[in-house]
């Protein structure tokens, strides 16, 4: 549902943030995944570090997003498992310490939902991705500052990024499961005009 606010815009029957360069609220914002665990179970984990900026353009096509993803700083509340993920054999955080997220396209879909499609880089391998994302709103906070709302989901396939680390199990399949959901929970700030003209 679409929060109505001062600042919002419509164009063609479509709610949308203002034009501008917005900043990622990392406090405010979540990145988790979610894979199969012997072929049953989930496993949900997070990324504590990571930043990123959207710009929102007048025409909403334009727009694009960057994000870059701190690979160690992966958490799924098991420090033993944590550390077989930052490994050589999954995520080699030593030789490859970020993902990064670059957009290639924007375009409407239905409602407030938007396809945005990028190239997503783990371990210095890159594939194309879609992002199904909905603008959730915007608001001001208590300081005069813009934000806005998104949430975004793909899956990939990890063993097309060379994550392909697995253990067979007695009863067939496999201990980890090759499809790994995204989902994101994004809170953006609006930069002052000056600030972001000077990056």
């Amino acid at each position: 549902m679409t929060t109505q606010a001062e600042g919002t815009r419509t164009v063609a029957g479509r709610d949308l943030p203002p034009p501008g360069r917005w900043r990622i609220d990392p406090s405010h914002s979540q990145i988790e995944f979610v894979a199969r665990h012997m072929m049953i179970a989930r496993t949900r984990g997070r990324f504590r570090e990571f930043s990123g900026t959207i710009h929102i353009a007048e025409v909403p096509e334009q727009s694009s997003v960057e994000v870059v993803i701190m690979a160690a700083s992966i958490d799924t509340g098991d420090a033993q498992r944590d550390a077989h993920l930052r490994s050589p054999e999954f995520l080699d955080v030593e030789r490859f310490p970020e993902i990064r997220f670059r957009s290639t396209g924007v375009r409407p879909v239905a409602d407030n939902r938007w396809e945005v499609t990028g190239d997503l880089t783990i371990r210095d391998v890159t594939r194309p991705v879609t992002l199904d994302v909905e603008f959730c709103g915007v608001a001001t906070d208590p300081w005069g500052n813009l934000r806005a709302a998104f949430l975004a989901s793909t899956e990939i396939n990890r063993d097309e990024f060379d994550v392909s680390w697995n253990q067979a199990l007695e009863g067939g399949g496999f201990l980890v499961g090759k499809g790994v959901r995204i989902e994101l929970d994004i809170e953006a700030v609006r930069e002052a005009e000056q600030e972001a003209q000077r990056e």
